[in-house]
């Protein structure tokens, strides 16, 4: 693959059309200065992610950037994720260090979801977009990632909406490879603002100083062999990583969840009344409603439930998960002859990772039970607590409602467990066919199972456990003791402290499981030629026109289903069948129009068009690209193209589109056709007040919209029950949604300064008809402000008008529609920059100069003709800017090689741009007022990480490397409420900041 990489570069440099080779490359600076197009051979075909043809010298049209295996060692990356989050056109992602993650990793191109970003492996799908887990593929074994911004439908078929990732796999090795990684945090934790609110509630807090922690290992050995004159080629690999957990509490920053109540308020920690010395509240007699603790000081007292009291409900939570992955799989071609080659590989994996949290008894309103019940004479319970709890029943054996809750210490931790594991495999036949021709007639299969398992305490089992006798001194249990029941004291600070017995009752066989399995079926039929062959080009060209057809056939499949334990504990509501097919034709064509002319060094051609049927939905749609390229001189090259792209939902939104269920809308909402609220004046004449209903929401004519007659509009009986009017959810066929994605650029190679190229590339991308899901506010709204029927269409009434009806009774009238639908519009404009210097400096060595950055000038969404176009660009926060969204962030990458390739230094600098909260943009669109200002938490100042790495090849055969990431262990930006905007409890977001710390690697590869 290292000869690949260097023609890739070689006719990337030459015809200047590629995005600039990537961030490194597996060349030394000179050898890169001194390549040229001429040194690859004529009949060498150069593989472009983004086309289906291969030809001698191809380049794209469209921006790509690449990673090479070089650049993912010197990261010391042990999970693909790390490699990617880098990328400025990818959102940062980390399910290791998400705590409500399943850990599947999944990718997200500018930031438009990941069913909008199709990933590949050498070309293929790697799975099912529901399914697929990218870290199945092993770093070690990956020569190069491509990532091709910007619609790709015609080519691959949806998802390609935000663009593709194409993992290029080294499946051409021989001999065989040991490849050892090891890395850990060295980290200084400071005491800051976290320790010092976290202090006034008595937290433990993590040692300060400088602590080692996290450690991560990744092992891989990988042999190949090429047998019978090279026709035969066999190659296979396993890979084994491991992650050491590391705690919340191990970081200062991460001491409890700072919560700010109110804008630029006091700052507080997030509390729970799960403490080890219990949470008791009557739930009958005097003391009905109030809150407990149990004193302390261990006597059997009371005292009232308060902050001074309360526990840090997250000191457990998993910074860095717990994971075991094991992957391994092998790659086999045999070249029968020119016309037939046989190929075939697969991948496996199994990953297991767990979120901890501590064992628990409960809240009884985590059940549909009601409240516990304990005995008044309960023999833990001292004279004071049952007159406290019982009042005038207190030591009868009267059984009254009680509220416990109980955190459980020195038991093992409660794990939400997460197995992910699966195949998949490919397969095919290539070669040529006649002259100019070739094919290549393949498919794939893929099978991803996900197993989550979560336990707790059953209601019954925390009753038994509670209804306890005393026998002759000796406390027993009344029920269940066939079973093993053990008393529960809840009566006593600290009484479930070491109580493993207790434990073991309550949690074994608690364990619940929930199974989903998504399988993709994928027969993919490619047939190119180059029509040159038969005369077929411009006059003005030397290569003629080159044609690829295709045929492809996928399907999707979702099988669902859960134990009985899940069942009972978790959802009755697990089993799911879930299928979606598609049929699909493709055609794309490349034509060099003008080559080697003056003032027009090249102008060629590129389009593609497909067609596409989806067994979940009736009509068939179509999918295009154009594009064109300008190189007046060697030196210059403009570059455009526009890519009509359309994705079909997934199995999952399709289900969520056309499912049917009914429920009750809040008792808030009012009918849009019916008074608002009444004003009271008074009457001029009579002197008496005069009560005056309020006009509609909506006008008449957006009433008959809704098929309302005209008489009743404004009548008070559409005024919604007590209950609250009824919402239908599904029953909708969703659409594929649109994008049209343009990018216009312009790549510099001036031959005055040898193994510089530049490019700049100007990226819109618009998604219209976006899929996603709208409440039944969404819809009247919508009809109140436009009158449009696809709102208001949403309306079906009662003969009389009313939106009510019993959900029990599967109605056909009387109710507000909601669900996965269509809707409006998703836009992410920008710019992406890229460089690349290769300076050769003789004798001494080489310097490689590398540069990556992306300016965000739009990103944000129109979610309904009525609501204003908001721009999250540079903001975060809010309710439509969940997303950290920088105006600019950039790598620079500087890697100095000697001559003889013995040694190399390289040091990064990643920028991330400044952030400012929504409140203070100022921007109506946003939220933003006079009275959303805040003067605290509202900016995230521009962060700076740099990066060190060096490598040594010590003999031939060894080589050894040692890097450190974030080499200044700065300490990640503070905010609090970090959940309701990144979804972390961590009081930062993790996958954009360098959350843990300064990271050490070690590394060392083996030959043989």
């Amino acid at each position: 693959m290292k000869k690949l990489n260097s023609l890739l570069l070689a006719s990337t440099c030459a015809m200047g059309l590629f995005s600039v080779p990537a961030m490194a490359q597996d060349q030394t600076a000179a050898d890169q200065a001194e390549q040229s197009a001429d040194s690859a051979p004529e009949d060498t075909a150069i593989v472009v992610t983004g086309s289906r043809i291969t030809r001698p010298n191809a380049a794209a049209a469209s921006p790509i950037t690449s990673v090479t295996a070089e650049l993912i060692r010197a990261q010391a990356a042990v999970n693909i994720e790390e490699v990617l989050n880098r990328i400025p056109s990818i959102a940062p992602d980390s399910q290791q260090n998400y705590q409500d993650s399943d850990g599947r990793q999944r990718i997200k191109l500018r930031n438009l979801g990941f069913e909008r970003t199709l990933v590949l492996v050498d070309g293929k799908r790697l799975g099912t977009m529901n399914g697929l887990d990218a870290n199945m593929i092993p770093t070690a074994l990956i020569s190069r990632v491509d990532v091709l911004t910007g619609g790709a439908s015609a080519v691959y078929g949806s998802d390609a909406v935000a663009g593709v990732v194409n993992f290029i796999m080294d499946n051409n090795f021989e001999g065989i490879q040991a490849n050892a990684n090891y890395n850990f945090y060295a980290h200084e934790n400071k005491a800051g603002l976290v320790s010092q609110v976290a202090s006034q509630y008595g937290f433990a807090q993590p040692r300060h100083g400088f602590v080692t922690d996290g450690g991560r290992v990744d092992l891989s050995l990988t042999a190949g062999k090429k047998l019978f004159d090279d026709r035969l080629h066999v190659s296979a690999y396993v890979n084994y990583r491991k992650s050491d957990l590391v705690p919340y509490s191990a970081r200062e920053t991460s001491g409890c969840q700072l919560v700010e109540g109110a804008k630029d308020g006091p700052l507080s920690c997030s509390i729970s009344s799960y403490t080890q010395n219990g949470y008791v509240s009557p739930q009958s007699g005097p003391n009905a409603g109030n809150a407990y603790v149990n004193n302390p000081n261990g006597t059997r007292t009371f005292v009232p439930y308060s902050t001074a009291v309360a526990a840090n409900p997250y000191d457990g939570y998993s910074f860095q998960r717990a994971d075991e992955r094991w992957n391994a799989g092998g790659f086999a071609s045999f070249k029968i002859s020119d016309a037939a080659e046989v190929y075939a590989n697969a991948m496996w994996f199994r990953d297991k990772s767990v979120n901890l949290y501590p064992a628990r008894v409960y809240s009884s309103t985590a059940y549909s039970d009601g409240a516990y019940q304990i005995r008044c004479n309960n023999p833990f319970m001292s004279a004071a607590q049952s007159a406290t709890i019982c009042g005038a029943n207190a030591g009868t054996a009267t059984q009254v409602p009680i509220e416990l809750r109980y955190r459980m210490t020195g038991v093992p931790d409660l794990e939400d467990r997460y197995l992910n594991q699966g195949v998949r495999i490919t397969g095919g036949v290539r070669g040529e066919f006649a002259e100019g021709w070739n094919y290549d007639v393949g498919g794939v299969y893929a099978r991803n199972q996900m197993q989550m398992s979560w336990a707790g305490p059953t209601y019954d089992k925390v009753n038994n456990a509670l209804n306890v006798v005393n026998n002759n001194g000796v406390i027993s249990c009344v029920n269940d003791v066939a079973n093993g029941c053990v008393p529960f004291d809840p009566f006593s600070a600290a009484s479930s402290v070491n109580n493993t017995a207790l434990y073991n009752y309550l949690i074994d066989g608690t364990y619940g499981t929930s199974t989903t399995t998504n399988t993709l079926y994928n027969g993919i039929v490619t047939i190119q030629g180059d029509l040159g062959t038969y005369g077929i080009q411009s006059p003005f060209a030397d290569e003629g026109v080159a044609i690829a057809f295709g045929a492809e056939y996928r399907e999707d499949q979702l099988k669902s289903h859960a134990d009985a334990i899940w069942r009972e504990t978790v959802s009755d509501d697990a089993d799911r069948y879930l299928a979606q097919n598609v049929w699909e034709g493709n055609v794309e064509l490349q034509v060099p129009i003008v080559q080697h002319k003056a003032f027009a060094e090249l102008v060629q051609f590129n389009g593609a068009y497909r067609l596409s049927k989806y067994s979940s939905n009736p009509d068939t749609f179509s999918t295009w690209k154009a594009e064109a390229i300008w190189s007046p001189i060697k030196d210059i090259t403009f570059r455009g193209s526009i890519n009509r792209a359309q994705r079909a939902p997934t199995v999952v939104e399709q289900f969520q589109g056309s499912n049917v269920s009914y429920g009750r809308i809040d008792i808030a909402f009012n009918d849009i056709c019916a008074p608002t609220s009444a004003s009271v004046t008074i009457n001029p004449v009579t002197g008496q007040p005069v009560t005056i209903p309020g006009a509609p929401a909506a006008s008449l004519e957006a009433c008959r919209a809704t098929g309302l007659a005209d008489n009743l509009y404004g009548s008070a009986t559409l005024l919604c029950p007590a209950e609250g009017c009824t919402y239908r959810a599904g029953g909708f066929t969703v659409d594929p949604e649109t994008a049209y994605t343009k990018t216009f650029g312009v790549v510099l190679k001036p031959r005055f300064l040898p193994g510089l190229v530049v490019s700049a590339d100007r990226f819109l991308i618009d998604l219209n008809q976006s899929i996603g899901y709208n409440n039944y506010q969404y819809f009247a709204q919508g009809c109140a402000e436009t009158a449009d029927p696809f709102y208001c269409s949403m309306f079906v009434r009662n003969a009389d008008g009313t939106l009510f009806s019993s959900p029990t009774t599967n109605p056909t009238t009387g109710y507000i529609r909601q669900g996965t639908t269509n809707y409006y519009k998703s836009k992410s404009h920008g710019w992406d920059f890229q460089a690349q210097y290769a300076l050769g400096l003789g004798a001494a060595g080489g310097l490689d100069l590398d540069f990556s950055g992306s300016l965000t000038t739009l990103a944000g969404a129109q979610d309904a003709p009525f609501f204003a176009q908001r721009n999250c660009a540079g903001y975060y926060g809010g309710a439509g800017c969940g997303q950290f969204i920088a105006k600019w962030t950039h790598n620079l990458r500087a890697t100095y090689t000697t001559a003889d390739n013995f040694f190399s230094l390289s040091a990064n600098w990643r920028h991330l741009g400044p952030l400012t909260r929504t409140s203070n943009s100022g921007e109506e669109s946003l939220g933003a007022s006079a009275d959303t200002v805040r003067t605290t938490f509202y900016r995230i100042d521009a962060y700076d990480y740099f990066d060190l790495a060096a490598s040594f090849r010590v003999q031939k055969g060894f080589s050894f490397r040692i890097s450190a990431n974030n080499i200044l262990d700065k300490t990640p930006p503070i905010m609090p409420n970090s959940y309701d905007i990144g979804l972390s409890r961590a009081n930062t977001i993790s996958a954009r900041y360098n959350s843990l710390g300064r990271q050490i690697a070690v590394g060392a590869t083996l030959n043989f």
